[in-house]
């Protein structure tokens, strides 16, 4: 009996721990917000905003054929990188991270959406494929 209560608490705290992981799937629900200004995946152009794609590890203000403010270019000259911990600072308060910058978006609020589309965007390289 000890053992099958065993085995039922790891199997719960397993699935507790698979329900908190960053979910891809959700994230590409909550980039919904996001497309109206963005464009992410094969044959993305600049919108309102630039490509994601591979937007992990980018110096900030850096892709290619992208008007950005001068900001956040200034950011990016100064070292900023956005790494998954600077972009869920960005969507959280893109007003707040940079200053200046001309994103009109006030932000995710929730933090499981913000790691959720986090994931999403690190689905894809630079060249807009899924990994």
């Amino acid at each position: 009996m000890k053992k099958i209560l065993a085995l039922s608490a790891v199997a719960f705290l397993a699935t507790v721990g698979a329900a908190a992981a960053d979910d891809p799937a959700n994230g590409e629900k909550v980039f919904n917000k996001c497309k109206a200004c963005h464009a992410i995946g094969e044959g993305a152009t600049n919108k309102v905003g630039p490509v994601l794609n591979g937007v992990i590890g980018r110096k900030a203000g850096t892709f290619e054929g992208y008007s950005y403010s001068p900001a956040l270019k200034k950011a990016g000259e100064e070292g900023l990188v956005l790494t998954e911990e600077n972009i869920a600072k960005w969507v959280s308060n893109p007003k707040a991270f940079v200053p200046g910058n001309k994103m009109s978006f006030v932000g995710l609020q929730k933090e499981d959406e913000v790691k959720d589309v986090i994931a999403y965007l690190a689905s894809f390289d630079a060249t807009g494929k899924k990994k």
